[in-house]
């Protein structure tokens, strides 16, 4: 079970759900349960927040995982960063920046 994942819907504030596993990418619709806002309150829309809950995911933007949950399942992410050329030093046009002035 992975606990306090947070569910993004689309045009709705954030959520937080107890997810029976991690979602895979052959999942068509999420499920879990203990669905509640991020004050930890019962959303309006939900009679009972202990039920389970199954979410299509054309419903949902994206789908935050704590860290503890991502650690044990996952590896750790391996992050490459391309560093950009420093670009040269331009020349100052000085006589441009005269006729700027004037206007």
């Amino acid at each position: 079970m992975i606990r306090d994942a947070v569910l993004h819907l689309i045009n709705e504030q954030p959520l937080l759900i107890d997810l029976f596993e991690a979602p895979s990418p052959g999942d068509s619709v999420l499920v879990g349960t203990n669905l509640r806002t991020m004050s930890r309150t019962r959303p309006v829309f939900a009679e009972r927040a202990d039920s389970t809950f199954v979410f299509p995911y054309t419903h949902i933007r994206f789908v935050e995982l704590p860290v503890a949950a991502a650690a044990s399942e996952y590896p750790e992410p391996i992050v490459s960063i391309q560093l950009a050329e420093p670009e040269p030093d331009l020349e100052v046009d000085e006589d441009f920046l005269r006729r700027v002035r004037e206007l």
